[in-house]
């Protein structure tokens, strides 16, 4: 079992930048792939992004390639999420989650075994 917390969330203007936080307990990331989404009130939970932590592969969905990064921490068995450029349709409550399935790929919410809580990001026009 996995549980995964997230931080980092917060308000923001537009055009800031904000770094989301995922870290794990119970057991290391290894073995998985670990993934952002966000939700938007009213709105289904979309894939943003997906790293692999064996050789740290990375996958982004297109509407946020080259504003947002994903990146991991093997010594603190932890992934973030740089957001640049941020916007205010990028206001969501975000999540992390965990497929065991390190190297299939998913953007698909149910193929994704563990989540954390979620963080509220807010950006202010």
């Amino acid at each position: 079992q996995v549980q995964l917390v997230e931080s980092g969330g917060g308000l923001v203007q537009a055009g800031g930048s904000l770094r989301l936080s995922c870290a794990a307990s119970g057991r290391t990331f290894s073995g998985y792939a670990v993934g952002w989404f966000r939700q938007a009130p009213g709105k289904e939970r979309v894939f943003l992004a997906r790293i692999t932590w064996s050789f740290g592969i990375t996958r982004y969905a297109d509407s946020v390639k080259g504003r947002f990064t994903i990146s991991r921490d093997n010594a603190k068995n932890s992934v973030y999420l740089q957001m640049n450029s941020l916007k205010p349709e990028d206001t969501a409550v975000y999540y992390c989650a965990a497929d065991r399935r390190e190297f299939g790929g998913s953007s698909w919410y149910g193929a994704y075994d563990y989540w954390g809580q979620g963080t509220q990001v807010t950006v202010s026009a």
